[in-house]
């Protein structure tokens, strides 16, 4: 695997950005990224629209000519809202079939600011570590806050940790834990969230784009899987800072206290990451791990008087989702 910042190309990195009806977050967020133009020459940022429908079309454009951002940003409206994987494959896939491609593309949230100097401590870092396919920011709350960003891959073990939520059994599997503390330095890990990740390019053409079959949530993981198989790593670097408003895009907030209903797309993308990448029979064994713990749960949090934190209707809407009833 070769250093792919080499010479004669255009352009060190494409920031990719996908709005969906978040036109003044989208704005602030190409705000924050002025002076990281600066400390890149040459960074490139396009913004697309997943068919909002309402005046994203107009005011990010606008934004863009009259803060004159034109030299750097570009905007280029979707026909459809496909989700998360197809708004970014949009905008990566025409960067990669092009002539002379760049070495990085950077996904990133519309609902973030960025920290100046986190996009050049991303580049450098994928610079000297030539082994490194995907690596992710430091997401925060406004405050400096660390928000989890580094994760590891789902397992029977974490969904069964995450069902009962039971403090014994959780340090029995703290190894498995899909979220384990914030690393207070660079590390590896096995995936990031795609609010703010870089990508190199070599690793597109090896395994392909995200996989448009998910609408949103669970794609990061599954390309940071493939990546993975293709023997490329994940790093998680902290010296990159990135605020992330948490849920602005999605409206599920993290099972933060009361958050909404979760949306059926997020349902469905648990089952495919599952079955696409491990098979039916465990997908069923961790569907039951998950939902025998979290009946464990639920009747622990009645007795103990704890408080309902759980999105609305979670056990049933999970259990009519499982492969039980939806199949592969």
């Amino acid at each position: 695997m070769s250093n792919a910042s080499e010479p004669n190309h255009p352009y060190p990195l494409l920031v990719v950005i996908v709005n969906y009806r978040t036109s003044s977050l989208t704005i602030d967020c190409l705000r924050s990224l002025v002076s990281e133009v600066q400390s890149l020459p040459g960074m490139r940022v396009v913004v697309g629209d997943n068919a909002s429908g309402d005046s994203s079309t107009e005011e990010i454009p606008a934004a863009i000519a009259s803060e004159g951002w034109s030299e750097w940003a570009s905007f280029v409206p979707l026909d459809r809202n496909g989700g998360f994987a197809f708004g970014n494959n949009a905008l990566i896939r025409p960067a990669l079939q092009s002539t002379n491609p760049p070495p990085y593309f950077l996904l990133l949230n519309p609902d973030t600011v960025v920290r100046p100097g986190a996009l050049k401590a991303l580049v450098d870092f994928m610079d000297t570590h030539p082994e490194a396919g995907i690596a992710g920011s430091r997401l925060e709350d406004p405050d400096g806050t660390p928000q989890q960003s580094a994760f590891r891959f789902h397992t029977l073990a974490s969904e069964f940790d995450f069902g009962w939520r039971l403090g014994i059994v959780s340090k029995l599997l703290a190894r498995w834990a899909v979220a384990p503390p914030v690393p207070q330095e660079t590390c590896q890990t096995d995936w990031v969230a795609g609010a703010s990740a870089i990508v190199r390019r070599q690793v597109f053409e090896a395994v392909g784009l995200l996989d448009e079959v998910y609408f949103m949530y669970y794609e990061e993981m599954d390309f940071c899987l493939q990546a993975n198989k293709g023997g490329w790593s994940c790093w998680y670097v902290p010296e990159s800072r990135v605020v992330h408003l948490v849920g602005q895009s999605s409206g599920v907030n993290n099972f933060k206290p009361r958050t909404k209903r979760l949306p059926q797309y997020w349902y469905d993308s648990r089952r495919r990451y599952f079955v696409k990448n491990y098979g039916w029979l465990y997908t069923a064994l961790a569907d039951l791990f998950w939902a025998s713990g979290f009946v464990f749960w639920r009747m622990r949090r009645v007795v103990q008087r704890k408080p309902d934190t759980d999105p609305p209707n979670m056990l049933s809407d999970f259990m009519s989702n499982s492969v039980f009833f939806k199949g592969g």
